[in-house]
């Protein structure tokens, strides 16, 4: 059996990038997806304006390394990004002693779905931005 997550969605935050003691690169951000509202009988529920209403999850993504230098290099808060990965479940006891769960993506993969930061430097061409 396979531990696969593949999500595509906005980037909630810049990134934020730690090294470990070790000298890998981590860089954590926010990924937002979202689908269509649906009312009990299946349909799509509409504004008062007559747009789609959503429901929007958000997911906790982590990259390491080689990964974890091109997202902190590239990707923006907005951007669109599609995170290939894997589920990691968490737990943890808080300084009041009480347990926690958690769960985020080990990502893979980042593949830009959209440009992000990076792509106005001068001098640079699309062929230096990594799609």
């Amino acid at each position: 059996m396979k531990n696969l997550v593949i999500l595509a969605g906005n980037v909630g935050a810049e990134p934020e990038t730690r090294t470990t003691g070790s000298g890998a690169n981590i860089t954590s951000f926010t990924l937002a997806t979202s689908r269509p509202k649906r009312d009990s009988e299946g349909k799509i529920l509409k504004d008062d304006d007559g747009r789609t209403v959503e429901d929007t999850e958000w997911h906790r993504i982590t990259c390491f390394n080689g990964v974890a230098k091109t997202v902190a290099d590239y990707v923006a808060k907005g951007q669109k990004v599609m995170v290939q990965g894997r589920l990691h479940y968490t737990q943890w006891t808080d300084k009041d002693e009480i347990k926690r769960y958690g769960v985020e993506i080990l990502a893979d993969d980042v593949t830009f779905l959209s440009k992000g930061k990076g792509t106005g430097r001068a001098g640079a061409t699309e062929d230096d931005i990594p799609y």
